[in-house]
């Protein structure tokens, strides 16, 4: 008789389940993101990972290396924040911490008949 009150494959079914979920560049992309046609020779790549360029509408935009050269990634109203919060994002993909500080708050779904 085994005196564990859970099975160990709980656990491993858990820990498995945990892994699936957890956020990776692929979803925090999209299903279609947006890629720039071309890239400037020029371009200063920050930690050789991405860039950020300033759109048409005054806004930034950080373009990745990789997985997708060219990818669209985080917008916002100013050079220092998109480059902050890209840094960030990516840290946090890397070390698989993103899901400890994000959440949803409303899944956007409609229940009952309309």
């Amino acid at each position: 008789m085994n005196n564990q009150p859970y099975p160990d494959e709980m656990f491993d079914e858990a820990a498995r389940r945990e892994a699936a979920n957890r956020p990776k560049l692929s979803t925090s992309l999209g299903a279609n993101p947006t890629i720039e046609k071309t890239i400037p020779e020029n371009v200063e790549w920050i930690d050789d990972a991405f860039y950020v360029k300033k759109t048409r509408f005054g806004l930034y935009t950080s373009v990745l290396k990789e997985p997708i050269l060219g990818a669209n990634f985080l917008t916002g109203p100013t050079n220092d924040g998109v480059l902050t919060m890209t840094r960030w994002h990516l840290k946090c993909l890397q070390e698989g911490t993103l899901q400890d500080h994000t959440s949803v708050v409303n899944s956007g779904f409609v229940g009952g008949k309309l």
